[in-house]
């Protein structure tokens, strides 16, 4: 059985993440890892707003307005899953995380914690221009207004590229734990997916 790793996809609204996520788990289990869990964050947060807590109601009523969600929420939405999901012997996908620097400190000690010491980040980059246009091509609600889509771009430039310039560090300084992965998103899916495995193939 092979080793165990931790991927983490990363990106701007819009440039696939859950799409490759999907086609990268597909990949991993064709290559012999047995057990992958995939990880959304999107999909946890629409849980939530959708329950009928108090909690839930708040965070609905911040999400409607456009705002974040505080990081203890974001820390709970995937820490929940790793509590109630892993087994200890899974590779993991996390998808859509983590979102602040705050978020990426908490999660490394969560990775030490299940005992990953291959971690990989792939980062999607894609052009804001880019972005926007495939946001308004997915036809949601929330994606349509302009002021939407401008907030989901600036939240990514404030807040989740300088997780991306940490991660890029971390694999700097420690390339025998953390592995960075820059990938052109702005292509055909499938050559996406052929860029990432081609690049995850190369000797570190």
């Amino acid at each position: 059985m092979k080793e165990k790793e931790f991927y983490i996809i990363m990106g701007r609204s819009g440039c696939g993440k859950g799409t490759q996520s999907e086609l990268f788990k597909s990949h991993l289990a064709q290559s012999g890892i047995e057990k992958i869990l995939h990880i959304t964050t999107g999909e946890g947060f629409r849980k939530l707003i959708n329950d009928d807590t108090y909690t839930s109601k708040n965070s609905k009523e911040i999400t409607n307005k456009g705002g974040l969600n505080p990081e203890f929420l974001a820390i709970w939405n995937w820490s929940n899953i790793f509590i109630n999901s892993l087994e200890g012997n899974e590779s993991v996908i996390l998808d859509g995380a983590p979102r602040k620097e705050i978020e990426a400190k908490t999660l490394e000690s969560a990775i030490d914690f299940y005992d990953y010491t291959k971690i990989t980040v792939i980062y999607l980059n894609v052009k804001k221009e880019w972005a926007i246009e495939r946001l308004i091509s997915r036809g949601r609600n929330d994606d349509n207004e302009k002021e939407e889509q401008e907030k989901k771009m600036k939240w990514f430039e404030d807040e989740v590229m300088p997780c991306v310039h940490l991660y890029k560090k971390m694999s700097e300084e420690h390339n025998d734990k953390y592995r960075f992965v820059e990938i052109n998103g702005e292509q055909k899916i499938e050559d996406v997916q052929k860029e990432i495995i081609e690049k995850l193939n190369q000797p570190q």
